[in-house]
Parts: C-alpha cells; sequence; structure tokens
C-alpha cells in the first residue's frame, strides 16, 4: 500500500492569550490553562499513570494525535519524576501534519520542561511516512513517531500497548482522528486491562470506544470543559496473534549473537538499548574480519516513483543511521554525516524535480540537483544532475562495529566457529566441532552471514553470495579532484581520511576468488570515470584493494526477524508470511547486500523490539517485506 503523502502543519501564533492553533482545522493545540495541565489531568491521571506502570519492566503507549509533543514531553517527565517508574518507557504518537522544525521550536520556546524539549526538537526528523525512532535517556525512552495518517499507520502498528492517549482536533473539525474504523485498529493492539483517556466527551467518541470493546465511563474535565472520557479495553473475545505477529511477554535476560561484523555488532548494540546484554561469538579473531572489514562504506536513502517497500525500506534504514552514525562519529569513529551524492546517469533533472514535487519530499531528506548544483556539492568533480541526501555519508565499518560492541557492552568470543546450535527446555547453545558448548543463552541471533542458512538449515538458494573488489588509490596518484562528499551511482568514490580514494565495487556471483584482479579495478574506475572528465589517475598508478563477499537475496531485500520453523506444516493460506509457525527464541539479520551499513541498523532495531516484547519500529508491510519467512511461501 502507497504511503500518504504528508504535508507540515500550519501554525499560527497570533492568538491573545500565545496558544498555537491550526488555521485549517480552527482549533487550538492545547487549552489556555496549559498543555502540560491538560496532559497530567486527562491523559496521565486518566489512565492512572504514573501508578499504573510501577514495577513494569516496559510500559507502551500509543498516541493518535502528535501535535506539538506536550504530552510526551509530560509523560517523558513524570516518568523521570517517578520514584517507581518502568525500566523502560515506549511512546508510540501518529501525526499526519507534523509541524516544521522551526515551529515546533517556537511552540516550545517557553516549555515547563526546557531540558526535554530541547532534546526532542533537536532529534526532530524529516517529515517523511513512516516511523521514526528517536531514542532518549540512553534507550530507556523510546518515540516512535508515526507520521501519516492515523488509521493507516493504527493498521501497519505491531504491538502490544498498555494505555492510549486520543487525542487531535475537535471531533466536528477533524473527524478523520474520531472514526469507528481508528477505534478498532486500535482495539486490536491493546494489551489486556489496556487504558484510553481523551479531552472529548463526544456521544459518537464514546460510542465509537464501546464499539470496539472498551468500557467507557465519564470524569471531570480541564480547562473549562466540564467532562472527559475514560475507558478501558473489556472485550469479549481476542483473536490469538498470528506466528509472525506474537509479542514476546518479557525480555530474556541474555541473548546470544553469532557473528561479530555488521549485522552482529547491530544487534548487540540494539538489544543493549532495549535492556537485554547479549554474548558475540565470532569464528575470527577480531570483529570485522570480513566484508565489514572494508576501510569506507557509504549509507544514502532511496527515492523511487511508487514509494515501494524497497524505497521505504532503506529510507528508513538511511534516516536510523543518520542517527545513529551520526553520534558515533561524534564520538571519534572516522566518518561523516554531512552529505551524499548520488549521481543520475541520464542528466536529465526534469523528471527528479516532479518526483519530488509529487512524493513531497522533504528536503531535509533528500534534494534534486542540477548538475551545476551537484557540480558545487561534488567539489568540482561530478558534471551531473544528482539526488543530494544531507543525512547521507560515510563511516569505516570495521571502526563502527567496534565501537557498536564496546557501547553495548557486550561480552565477545573470537576465534570460536559455531558448528550447531540446538534448543532445549532452557534456551539455545552453540556448539563448535569438537561438540563444546561455547555460549547459551534464551534467545539467539544468527548475524553470520552466510553461515546463517546453515544453522538455520535453510534451503541453500535462499542467499547468495556475491563477491566484491575495491579499488585504493594512493594520494599521490589521484590526478583529479578529490570529492568534497561520497559519490554514488554507476559506483561510488569516498575520499578516506588517509588521502586514498576508495572506489568501489565489483558485483559477481559463484565467485570464490580471494585475489585482487586487474580486470576488475580497471571495472571499478571506468563505472566513475565520467565523474572525472580529465582523468582521474594516472595510468601506471600502483592500485590497491580488497576482496570481500555480500550476501544477498533474489528480492534484494535483507532477512531480519523471527525464525521461521521449516518443519512445521504449512498453513491453509499460503498469501502471508506472517501466517507461518516460528522456532522459538530464535531470530535472523543476514543479506544486507551492499546497504549493510543502513539495513543492519534497522533490521537490529526490529529485531530487539520483537526479542523484548516492545512496538515494533517498522510498519507491518514492511516487516513483511523482509521477513525470513517469505521464501517459505515462494518455494511451496
Amino acid at each position: 500500500m502507497k504511503a500518504a503523502l504528508l504535508r507540515p502543519a500550519t501554525i499560527a501564533f497570533d492568538r491573545p492569550d500565545g496558544v498555537p492553533w491550526a488555521p485549517e482545522f480552527g482549533d487550538v493545540y492545547h487549552p489556555a490553562s496549559g498543555a502540560f495541565a491538560q496532559a497530567r489531568h486527562v491523559f496521565l491521571q486518566g489512565n492512572g499513570l504514573p501508578m499504573r506502570w510501577q514495577g513494569q519492566q516496559r510500559f507502551a503507549i500509543l498516541e493518535t494525535g502528535f501535535g506539538l509533543g506536550m504530552n510526551f514531553l509530560a509523560t517523558w517527565q513524570a516518568w523521570r519524576d517517578a520514584a517507581a517508574r518502568p525500566e523502560r518507557l515506549v511512546y508510540v504518537a501518529l501525526e499526519l501534519h507534523p509541524p516544521r522544525p522551526q515551529d515546533l521550536a517556537r511552540a516550545h520556546a517557553a516549555s515547563p520542561a526546557p531540558d526535554l524539549s530541547r532534546r526532542l526538537v533537536a532529534a526532530w526528523p524529516p517529515c517523511t511516512p513512516g516511523l521514526h525512532v528517536l531514542d532518549f535517556e540512553d534507550g530507556r525512552v523510546r518515540l516512535l513517531l508515526g507520521l501519516g495518517e492515523a488509521t493507516v499507520l493504527a493498521r501497519r502498528l505491531v504491538g502490544r500497548f498498555d494505555a492510549l492517549y486520543l487525542d487531535g482536533f475537535a471531533p466536528a473539525r477533524n473527524a478523520a482522528m474520531w472514526t469507528p474504523e481508528l477505534f478498532r485498529a486500535l482495539a486490536r493492539l491493546c494489551a489486556p486491562g489496556c487504558t484510553a483517556a481523551t479531552w472529548s466527551a463526544a456521544r459518537a467518541v464514546r460510542e465509537g470506544l464501546a464499539a470496539a470493546g472498551f468500557s467507557v465511563e465519564s470524569a471531570p474535565g480541564q480547562g473549562g470543559k466540564r467532562e472527559m472520557t475514560r475507558a478501558r479495553f473489556a472485550p469479549r473475545f481476542v483473536p490469538p496473534a498470528p506466528p509472525g505477529r506474537v509479542i514476546a511477554d518479557r525480555a530474556p535476560p541474555h541473548a546470544l549473537v553469532i557473528g561479530a561484523g555488521l549485522a552482529g555488532a547491530a544487534t548487540a548494540l540494539a538489544l543493549s538499548r532495549a535492556g537485554i546484554p547479549s554474548t558475540v561469538i565470532d569464528r575470527h579473531a577480531t570483529p570485522a574480519a570480513e566484508a565489514s572489514g572494508n576501510p569506507a562504506g557509504i549509507f544514502h536513502g532511496s527515492v523511487a516513483p511508487g514509494d515501494g517497500p524497497h524505497a521505504r525500506v532503506h529510507r528508513a534504514a538511511a534516516l536510523r543511521a543518520s542517527v545513529l552514525i551520526g553520534g558515533a562519529v561524534a564520538a571519534g569513529v572516522p566518518g561523516a554525516v554531512d552529505g551524499l551524492l548520488r549521481v543520475q546517469a541520464d542528466g536529465n533533472v526534469e523528471p527528479m524535480q516532479a518526483l519530488a514535487v509529487a512524493q513531497a519530499l522533504d528536503p531535509r531528506y533528500v534534494q534534486a540537483l542540477d548538475a551545476e548544483a551537484a557540480h558545487h556539492r561534488s567539489g568540482a568533480v561530478v558534471r551531473e544532475p544528482a539526488w543530494w541526501y544531507p543525512g547521507g555519508g560515510w563511516v569505516d565499518p570495521g571502526a563502527w562495529v567496534r565501537h557498536a560492541l564496546a557501547v553495548a557492552g557486550a561480552r565477545c568470543r573470537f576465534g570460536g566457529a559455531v558448528s550447531t546450535l540446538a534448543r532445549d527446555a532452557t534456551g539455545w547453545r552453540a556448539y563448535d566441532d569438537a561438540g563444546r558448548v561455547l555460549a547459551e543463552a534464551p534467545l539467539a541471533v544468527l548475524a553470520n552471514g552466510s553461515g546463517v542458512g546453515v544453522l538455520a538449515g535453510w534451503p541453500a538458494h535462499w542467499l547468495q553470495r556475491r563477491r566484491g573488489q575495491l579499488t585504493l588509490l594512493p594520494p599521490d596518484d589521484v590526478a583529479g579532484p578529490r570529492p568534497a562528499v561520497p559519490l554514488a551511482g554507476r559506483g561510488y568514490a569516498i575520499a578516506c581520511p588517509d588521502g586514498r580514494l576508495l572506489i568501489g565495487a565489483t558485483n559477481t556471483g559463484d565467485d570464490e576468488d580471494a585475489t585482487l584482479r586487474p580486470d576488475d579495478h580497471a571495472q571499478n574506475l571506468g563505472r566513475v570515470a565520467p565523474w572525472w572528465p580529465a582523468g582521474l589517475c594516472r595510468a601506471d598508478a600502483p592500485w590497491d584493494g580488497r576482496v570481500g563477499w555480500r550476501v544477498t537475496t533474489r528480492d534484494r531485500l535483507p532477512l531480519a526477524g523471527l525464525a521461521p520453523d521449516l518443519q512445521a506444516s504449512l498453513p491453509a493460506r499460503r498469501d502471508a508470511a506472517r501466517l507461518l509457525a516460528r522456532r522459538p527464541g530464535l531470530l535472523v539479520h543476514t543479506a544486507l547486500g551492499s546497504r549493510g551499513i543502513a539495513l543492519s541498523l534497522l533490521a537490529a532495531d526490529l529485531i530487539a523490539a520483537q526479542a523484548a516484547g516492545a512496538p515494533w519500529p517498522l510498519e507491518a508491510d514492511l516487516v513483511d517485506a523482509i521477513d525470513p519467512a517469505r521464501f517459505v511461501l515462494r518455494q511451496s
């Protein structure tokens, strides 16, 4: 399903009482008594908070109208102030018309929680459809900001929520936020005992909640309103979740991660942010010893007509990478998050600009540049139109892997090859060739590249190994200008900090040759040669390089999430991977292809949420797109 186009909110600040309002809807964002006062009375007290979250490992809240984020900030502040608070707070909010960054900053200029407001404004994402992950308090407070139509996004959410904040403009002014369809979609997401609260006392709201399985009652209102509405989920029947959508009851105390490359390190980091410590095993003596050991790698988003699953997955991955890699670079990891150019070979900028307008692309995410603008951005290199990704960039993958493992506090065991994996009543055990136990844990994540298929018992054709050779030009042998930012397109080029120019990369299957080949160097240079019309390097330059193997799939999307049980009987319906049985406590993370830096972070976030029982940070249809079980259906 195509994502809805977004349009930033129009916010006016000209009321005598200073309350921000929306001219399009003719309604205010909060009463004159104050946004925090309303949030505390209506949403916190209306849901029995903070009392109800005491002693909980995790508490999840879903809000139907984020607005200016005041309810989130009041809840975050209450979490901070609570003596007995949940270990982790997950707050999911849906918003079709998000504020522009400058309007958000203005609305929070006099915030009752200025420190929290500054953090929210600083983390504000580009206006792009889908779920955006914003982590605070070292991951103990997570905001999943869903940008799009509330009913569409609610149907795509996967999670179990303890409280609902039903907010938004008045039903008479914005009826789409109060429909029976939305209430039914929300009911599907409710945990047992889930509560709901709203300032609205409209009859249609109460009847809609009752019809969706809630018991409804009135309560004293706030800010000049006589009544508000409270509700508790009390359905007659709750259908069981399909195997691919089962939510864990609690986070496991420990996890085992096999593989210490990009996938394994990202998984360990995401698990740690979800409160799950891990042991990481790798057969090599050091981390990032295979394809993850390249001296530099790029990350950026994607734009495509129709904005299908590939484009949406890569966009979500790139936005997450911009945040996490940006933090690592600030901590000293070699890299840069100051933009990337993806050069278009046809030299025609008009279709690019038309696509940008048609999809309402936020310039903070991507811009269509003509040849002159691209030439300027590239440091006088390219002379063709290009997509400019302001949040794109490059990083040293090996340094990033080591940083992620250190930040995660993972217990690492190197030089131990896992030959078999077995499960008993207590969890998973990894054995070496001699039958010795290398490590054990209640939950295991296979993140060891093509070795995932062997340990999981998959058919060989599910995963493909693709040989890639990159080329490194010494500083003194680069004749043309060095690019100011990473360049991608026919090939890619990165100016490394040591002065070398990295050019990549070939992509061949059924090729296990580890030697550097002159023909492959020539192929790499030939792909980027048009970017340097006056010549890139001396003809007799001593080319160096590196060979590695990417793991990919036939549909060029990763395999990430709950591992399918290949021994289980197939369901009667064979049109949805979520219906297939899963192996308890086993997850997989592989087939990242040529976009491993960004995709590994997105996949790891999903895996950590599935492991911990937290709301999933990816829409259901995109989870389906990368679900490892999808190939079971395709071969049946």
